[in-house]
């Protein structure tokens, strides 16, 4: 890739099927660096080869989250104008305008259609009087008095002025004529409650969320699946949500996803167990749980008929927040392992199969009967959609849509290999290396750049990786993977560095490092290091413990621990629990052990920091202090700052941005590790 191949880059949302099984809807979703925008369509995905090839649905300009109402006449999807939020709309599945159903003043997301498909309950924030006004001036709003640590979140910004609720609006009988006005949107949940993933129950009385909503929820992790009344009081205003897995009764769990069984007398969810004081999240994998549910919801002291189960080993078995798909009496779910996301079939017991495995990360799941349609990345594609039978396992998929076609038709992908290393304890470290094309930039040696994720409890994937892709057709050989403190090989690994950041993980990428320059390949006299995040941090630590790298680049990242507490949205708990408390002489102690910020004036390395002026999760002030700090030592630095954006700068910030950065990395390792010839 090339930085402006960022426009190739064609993402498939999860699809929705129609109840015949003949087609799929999906929204298609791509960088477009003339709007500086995230440009996108509904596409028609027919599964029978003999119906033709996928087709353009919608004309907006930016569409997505495609639902199907029960009987398939109509599509609800999210539709946002260039600059603007999204709102509710609909259309008919056989063609025909789309109008819009809502006009939430901060936008609309997560449509759901209700079981009869007369209602569509959606989430929207709802601000505060006289705040977030539309051509408004946020300087001149008043003063916010805070009280809780839970105040911002990255990405967002402050959130307690703003909070996320549950709405239903009414779903007209025909498409109207004309123009018309908005659906009468009524509230189903109100007051000082973040909700989320709203989903209905068989019944259509019901539909079950997640929120925090017990008394300890401004000091701890956790949060609960609630039961939320479809219908408000005779007066119109909401009903209480109440806990079905009930933090305020006991619950340890953080409950991530929860949705009802096919028949309706269960929960299935998706959730981490936080142990006694709901903090103990460093390295949790996420389980799957049932959860019986009472015969009678209708009760204001509504019960759970039991507690949650857990059916997955909590040492071993980590899935993916957000899949879960409820199939026959079972259920559907992506599990995390080694680098990949396979498509894993659980069964009320708890045994599993896996249904898609190999190189693949899968992202989302529909099903009707049992043609099951997956979104699926691989090393060679930003993602597809592919057919499986969802009764068999290991048969291969029927590749529906080839979205990463005009990628691949640069000649600018290249595919990495495997890689394991021995750490200096005898611990095996898996990853990657990826090299230039050697038609264009001969056999090497080439510059080598060694890349570290952030988390640190997040895995590299066999998904095809922009950022890799753009310096190895720069000329460079690439090397990243997954060390200890990594997601997708289970607890232990995960949990290896909790109080010890900067130990065996500092191993790990170095002897990952080490094995791949044995190849003659890799010159192992021009080296590199860069990372973001928690990779960041690494990146810094080394270059406070080694003079071996030419260059350095720490972008977003996670550098003083002592400031981060109070500077951070997950400052008041991150930190504290992953790398000490520092407020007596031995915490203070220990956590300068493991501090970048502690050791800086051991750090020799040239330097880019590349930080966004907006990041609430790892704060600017720490990018902004490191190269202070490398500055009055005399070391080589530079600072690059993108305004307006956050923590996700280069997997979601404004395509131009992305764009820029791509160049200033590159300008970075060409005048530091030059590529010959």
């Amino acid at each position: 890739m090339i930085p402006s191949d960022l426009t190739h880059l064609h993402v498939p949302g999860t699809a929705a099927l129609l109840p015949d099984g003949s087609a799929a809807v999906v929204a298609v979703t791509h960088p477009d660096l003339e709007a500086d925008q995230y440009a996108g369509q509904l596409w028609l995905v027919p599964l029978d080869a003999a119906d033709g090839a996928p087709r353009p649905l919608t004309r907006g300009f930016r569409d997505a989250a495609p639902v199907l109402s029960p009987d398939g006449r109509w599509i609800a999807f999210l539709r946002a104008p260039r600059r603007g939020v999204p709102q509710v709309y609909l259309v008919e599945s056989t063609g025909g305008e789309p109008f819009a159903l809502t006009d939430a003043p901060l936008g609309a997301a997560a449509p759901r259609f209700s079981p009869d498909g007369t209602r569509i309950a959606y989430l929207a924030r709802v601000p505060e009087e006289g705040r977030y006004v539309k051509d408004g001036d946020p300087a001149a709003e008043p003063p916010r008095l805070i009280t809780a640590a839970k105040y911002r979140a990255d990405g967002l910004g402050f959130v307690r002025d703003r909070r996320q609720h549950v709405f239903v609006v009414d779903v007209p009988q025909q498409a109207p004529a004309a123009a018309p006005s908005v659906a009468t949107a009524r509230a189903l949940t109100a007051g000082d409650l973040e909700v989320t993933d709203a989903r209905w129950l068989p019944t259509g009385t019901h539909l079950v969320a997640i929120a925090a909503v017990h008394p300890g929820r401004e000091h701890d992790l956790r949060q609960d699946a609630v039961l939320v009344d479809a219908f408000p009081d005779a007066d119109g205003s909401p009903r209480e949500p109440r806990p079905l897995t009930d933090a305020g009764a006991g619950s340890s769990l953080d409950v991530a996803t929860a949705v009802p069984t096919s028949d309706g007398t269960a929960l299935w969810l998706l959730a981490g167990d936080l142990g006694p004081d709901g903090r103990d999240f460093v390295a949790q994998l996420t389980g799957l749980y049932r959860l019986d549910l009472p015969v009678d919801l209708s009760s204001p002291e509504v019960r759970p008929a039991g507690v949650p189960r857990r059916l997955t080993d909590p040492e071993t078995v980590d899935l993916a927040p957000g899949v879960l798909v409820p199939h026959r009496d079972g259920v559907l779910t992506s599990r995390l392992d080694r680098g990949a996301q396979h498509l894993v079939r659980f069964a009320p017991d708890g045994s599993a199969r896996t249904v898609l495995g190999g190189p693949s990360v899968v992202t989302g799941v529909s099903v009707v009967e049992d043609r099951l349609v997956a979104t699926v990345a691989r090393p060679d594609s930003a993602g597809d959609l592919v057919l499986l039978d969802a009764t068999t396992s290991g048969a291969d998929p029927r590749q529906l849509t080839d979205l990463s076609a005009a990628l691949r038709a640069t000649g600018r992908v290249q595919r990495p290999r495997e890689l394991t290393a021995t750490a200096g304890d005898g611990y095996p470290v898996h990853g990657w290396v990826v090299v230039p094309e050697p038609s264009r930039h001969g056999v090497g040696p080439h510059p080598t750049i060694l890349m570290i994720h952030g988390g640190p409890f997040a895995q590299y994937t066999h998904a095809l990786f922009d950022e890799v892709q753009v310096l190895v057709e720069a000329g460079y050989a690439v090397v990243l993977g997954n060390p200890r403190g990594s997601a997708g090989y289970g607890r232990a690994h995960g949990k290896a560095i909790h109080g010890a950041f900067g130990t065996v993980d500092e191993q790990d990428v170095l002897a990952l490092l080490d094995a791949a320059l044995e190849d003659p390949a890799l010159d192992a006299d021009r080296v590199g290091v860069m990372g973001g995040s928690y990779g960041g941090y690494l990146t810094a630590w080394l270059t406070t413990r080694t003079h071996r790298f030419a260059a350095a680049i720490v972008e977003r990242g996670f550098l003083d621990p002592v400031s981060f507490v109070g500077s951070s949205d997950i400052g008041w708990f991150f930190g504290l629990d992953y790398v000490g408390d520092h407020g007596d002489d031995a915490g203070a102690a220990a956590v300068a052990v493991q501090s970048p910020m502690a050791h800086v004036g051991a750090v020799r390395t040239p330097t880019l920091v590349i930080h966004s002026e907006q990041d609430w999760r790892c704060p600017v002030e720490q990018g902004q202090r490191w190269f202070v700090e490398l500055q009055r030592r005399g070391v080589e630095c530079e600072l690059l700052l993108f305004p307006g954006e956050g923590h996700e700068l280069t997997r979601s910030g404004r395509p131009k941005h992305r764009e820029a950065r791509f160049t200033h990395v590159l300008d970075w390792w060409f005048r530091h590790l030059p590529v010959q010839g």
